[in-house]
């Protein structure tokens, strides 16, 4: 059983605006699916159907083999535990006037996790997980720089022990090479806490360093999609061979 699978989902607007059409996939435990397109194509939509935070117009969306859609928020509640997110802009994601401690403590006081008295010495592990010491506990997102923010999101979606983590263009928004130090930790972090990630992103060359299989989105369908290395190497469709074409390969070392 996939740990993921979303089934013909379709989302249209009121204005009869179609922003996905009839995509499904799946992603198995501890694998990444690398879902691809142009901006506009339909990735976020689709990531948002799958953490339940709108409903598609059609189709569903299955966790561990339990419905993510059609359900109550009730019902939603213990799954979203489970699955987490990351999303593009590391600044906008966070509260401007929390502390970095509050922001990685916040989901675990929200769901009542962590007794008050271990919430200090359990977000102070989270940031050595993701390259941080303790000195960054008491000060504020703008006292980061940008990946140092990306890092702080990514110890935040890691406080509940997820299984899933969505990665919304997660390193879009840092320059190359600070970008390619992200990744480099994503890789890591799947291995030491078993993760499973739907990875979004517009960059082919990145998809293929981090993902084991490849979905790609135009205007809201899929074109093409299988292994990674499959779809990279010899794209069949010229829509991929396009975003192939228009982004650099990534730096990142394999060690």
């Amino acid at each position: 059983m996939p740990l993921l699978e979303a089934r013909v989902l379709s989302k249209s607007y009121d204005s009869g605006a179609l922003a996905v059409d009839n995509v499904s996939f799946s992603i198995a435990r501890g694998e990444t699916l690398g879902l691809v397109g142009e901006s506009g194509s339909g990735k976020s939509t689709v990531a948002r159907m799958v953490l339940g935070l709108i409903e598609p117009t059609s189709g569903s969306v299955f966790f561990d083999g339990q419905p993510v859609t059609g359900i109550s928020d009730r019902r939603l509640r213990p799954l979203r535990r489970r699955m987490q997110v990351v999303f593009q802009d590391p600044f906008a994601a966070l509260n401007p006037r929390m502390r970095a401690r509050d922001i990685i403590a916040e989901p675990l006081v929200i769901h009542r996790v962590c007794p008050r008295s271990d919430l200090t010495p359990r977000v102070a592990e989270l940031l050595r997980s993701v390259g941080l010491d303790d000195s960054a506990l008491g000060r504020y997102p703008h006292e980061f720089s940008g990946g140092q923010r990306q890092r702080i999101n990514i110890a935040r979606a890691l406080a509940l022990r997820p299984e899933l983590i969505v990665l919304d263009e997660p390193v879009s928004a840092l320059d190359v090479s600070v970008g390619a130090q992200i990744v480099n930790l994503l890789r890591d972090l799947q291995r030491e806490f078993s993760l499973t990630y739907l990875f979004i992103s517009h960059s082919m060359p990145l998809v293929r360093y981090l993902a084991t299989n490849v979905t790609v989105l135009c205007r809201g369908r899929v074109v093409e999609s299988g292994p990674s290395l499959e779809i990279c190497h010899a794209p069949r469709e010229a829509y991929t061979r396009s975003l192939l074409a228009a982004t650099p390969e990534i730096r990142a070392s394999r060690d």
